[in-house]
């Protein structure tokens, strides 16, 4: 590594050459593909690993709990085939929830890369479909699904190509089996288009530097990401730290609380993060066999900004036993994989708020966005369709600002919600509104961010999936004296109705005329709300991000009519508030 072949400006170029090739790869999957979770929302990952699973490089923008659970799929493939088991122009298709536990809607798609014969690394993409048959149209079939099968197609490390050759019988089963089969399979095609671009870049650099230089980069881009992680650790206290947050159900059993509880453990630059105090897998279809949430806090606490790979994790142990809702074992089903994630990286990044005071915010909405997914068949055309966006929530308040507002949670990278105009365009629905919600922040000197009401009108009779509400009892809390913000939830009025009721369920079928309101959280205060500035809480109430009866409760900050700050009115109200 310290040969004249690997100079300084050899390893930038290299450094930078890796993620480039990740980002090329989204970059054509974007354009090519042919559903809007990908090519819109973007709900993707691209990435490239070694054969033992080591990730080398993922996509800048792609979604954050992914990074999780790349290698994993290597291994079990390696296991499968054998070295010698992969050959120029094979591609592997997989989403079993044995090996890397999530819903079946997300397919990875991989290749191997030779160079000069020998195999050195595989290029992957995994993707949202929005069908793989059984009850998986849209994000899933839901919590209440019985066991994978129920849900789609569980496909285990095949060989959709082999060597080149299509393997027809397989093509004709995925094709029969989905209800969206120009789409799935164009996405299919599409994934593998993007690895394809992948490994002629690979090939382009290997070529150019030869494989000793590459692969000596990476042994020092390992080891020096590794540094810079310890790095920031080390200057944390050592010690012990421990948070906890629940999920009010898991969907299936009401009043039965899923439990998080994460303790954090530092000591000489090195975390360890225990998640083993979490409930046990459920009968729900809400488990996960994922190190997501831990590997998503501990990137977001050392390199946020920094591109990731293997060395980004290796001064890290996450400790989660084998039954552990996020370490099901199959076949126990995992359609709402995704949902305690985010309450799983709030937690750790509260526990360590007594160790870095100066950065960490209190928690955000806490679920992966506000699903908005409709469905039926189009009178007109006869053809199938699927309405499919993530609504973002808010954000906590921040040591020096308030918390964003209408985004999507920590674990989703760049993922965006669908365009207004896009989904009027191709289905038929009607949007009605997309508003921020007043009062949905919670209070504090720098106050959280706001949640949304997406409203929409489907105009032709469909399904809707609406997942349950998952934090009203443990809502996004505030720290150091700020106030939680609310939770989300979904609504349904049907025609003829007057008002809103609560809603959940999957594929509940619905009229011409009906309306759904998906509603996402909003942020939680940091510091006490008394001592936010009166002015920014009237700024607040003129921009009707918050009521003038909020402003004087957790405020007390006093308006007059003309919505001006009485200045000694606020000061006795405060006074008295704060006894």
């Amino acid at each position: 590594m310290t040969g004249p072949k690997l100079d300084p400006v050899t390893l930038e170029v290299i450094r930078n050459a890796l993620p480039a090739v990740a980002n090329e790869m989204a970059a054509d999957l974007q354009r090519t593909s042919y559903n809007m979770m990908i090519y819109e929302v973007r709900d993707f990952c691209t990435a490239l690993l070694a054969p033992n699973g080591d990730l080398i490089s993922q996509n800048v923008g792609g979604v954050s709990h992914f990074v999780a659970d790349l290698g994993v799929i290597i291994v079990d493939g390696m296991k499968r085939y054998g070295k010698d088991g992969f050959k120029p122009g094979d591609v592997i298709i997989t989403n079993h929830q044995a090996v890397a536990g999530q819903h079946l809607n997300n397919i990875v798609i991989y290749m191997p890369y030779f160079f000069k014969g020998e195999l050195i690394m595989f290029t992957m993409v995994r993707a949202h479909w929005i069908d793989i048959g059984g009850m998986s149209t849209g994000f899933g079939a839901g919590p209440t699904v019985a066991d994978p099968w129920q849900e789609g197609l569980q496909l285990d490390q095949i060989k959709i190509y082999e060597e080149g050759v299509l393997d027809e019988k397989m093509y004709r089963i995925l094709k029969d089996n989905i209800r969206f089969p120009e789409s799935s399979l164009g996405d299919m095609k599409s994934q593998m288009a993007a690895c394809r671009l992948g490994t002629k870049r690979l090939d382009e650099l290997f070529t150019k530097y030869g494989k000793e230089t590459v692969l000596g980069a990476i042994d020092k881009i390992f080891a020096e990401t590794e540094q810079k992680c310890r790095n920031i650790v080390a200057k944390l206290p050592d010690g012990v730290y421990e948070a906890a947050g629940a999920l009010d159900d898991d969907g299936l059993v009401k009043d039965d609380p899923v439990k998080v509880h994460a303790k954090v453990t530092i000591k000489n630059g090195h975390m360890t993060i225990d998640l083993s105090g979490s409930s046990g897998e459920r009968k729900a279809a809400i488990n996960s066999r994922t190190l997501a949430g831990a590997r998503v806090a501990y990137k977001a606490l050392t390199a946020p900004l920094e591109a990731v790979n293997e060395g980004s994790f290796r001064a890290l142990d996450v400790i989660i036993p084998e039954g552990n809702i996020m370490m099901a074992r199959f076949p126990a089903p995992m359609s709402g994989w995704s949902a305690v994630i985010p309450t799983v990286v709030d937690c750790i990044v509260t526990a360590l708020a007594p160790a870095m005071p100066d950065r960490v915010p209190a928690g955000h909405h806490g679920l992966l966005g506000g699903a908005v997914v409709f469905f039926g068949v189009h009178p007109q055309t006869g053809k199938r369709f699927v309405v499919q966006s993530l609504e973002g929530g808010g954000w906590g308040g921040r040591p020096t600002e308030d918390g964003e507002s209408g985004t999507v949670s920590v674990c989703q990278g760049d993922v965006r919600n669908g365009s207004i105009e896009g989904i009027e365009l191709k289905c038929p629905v009607l949007v009605e509104e997309r508003a921020l919600r007043m009062d949905s922040c919670g209070a504090g000197k720098h106050r959280g961010g706001l949640g949304l009401d997406m409203r929409v009108r489907n105009l032709v009779e469909g399904r809707w999936n609406f997942e349950h509400t998952k934090r009203a009892k443990c809502p996004p809390w505030g720290l150091w004296n700020g106030k939680p913000g609310e939770a989300g939830g979904y609504l349904l009025r049907l025609p003829g109705e007057s008002d809103f009721t609560p809603a959940r369920g999957a594929h509940v079928q619905v009229p011409i005329g009906a309306e759904a309101i998906t509603r996402t959280g909003g942020g939680g205060g940091w510091g006490n709300p008394l001592e936010r500035e009166p002015e920014l809480v009237r700024r607040d109430v003129v921009e009707e991000f918050i009521s003038a009866e909020v402003a004087l409760r957790d405020y007390g900050v006093v308006l007059n009519a003309k919505r001006e700050v009485d200045l000694e009115a606020t000061k006795r109200q405060r006074s008295m508030m704060a006894g």
